[in-house]
């Protein structure tokens, strides 16, 4: 089972990153839930294998491409993320002082945590794109345009996945000029 979650999350992070098109040094933003990739609940049923067959299948994808992962923490902990110290450096975050537990902040924040060189916590990003697995609500840690991204599958494990991508915003009125996306 285990090996199917990681597979399908492997899946879901290059479907993604293929039509994104992020850029080293960009961020993802990924909330997940454990409970509901087991068919629970969201915040029922916690599970490290499930997070780290996630991780597994999601963090070698993004180093390969120089990117960086925030890992949105459950509501006990006000959606926080845990990001590196030098993510949050170069982005200019506001370090708090929050560790993640299973019961506060989620088995995917936990390994997330476990994995970093340096992590720590943050109150909030404004991330390039997104993977919420689960219905964790990413979307206040997107930048203000959000565009949705359609994958050929819909659910890792037993939980829903919906995916987003960003874009700058169009500004000016009906003699402005824009870039091509």
């Amino acid at each position: 089972m285990y090996e199917l979650i990681e597979q399908q999350a492997r899946q879901a992070a290059l479907e993604l990153l293929e039509q994104a098109g992020l850029e080293p040094g960009q961020m993802l933003v990924i909330g997940c839930s454990s409970s509901e990739i087991l068919g629970q609940r969201i915040g029922k049923g916690s599970s490290l294998k499930a997070a780290q067959a996630v991780y597994r299948g999601i963090a070698p994808q993004l180093k390969a491409r120089g990117l960086r992962l925030a890992a949105q923490c459950c509501e006990h902990l006000n959606r926080a993320l845990i990001v590196e110290r030098e993510t949050a450096r170069a982005f200019g975050l506001e370090i708090v002082n929050a560790v993640p537990k299973p019961d506060a902040g989620g088995a995917f924040a936990v390994t997330v945590y476990g994995n970093m060189a340096d992590p720590v916590a943050v109150e909030q990003v404004l991330a390039d794109a997104g993977l919420d697995i689960g219905g964790t609500l990413i979307g206040m840690h997107l930048k203000a345009v959000a565009v949705p991204v359609r994958l050929t599958l819909d659910k890792i494990g037993r939980a829903n996945i919906l995916c987003a991508r960003t874009r700058p915003k169009y500004i000016g009125g009906p003699r402005a000029a824009y870039r091509e996306m």
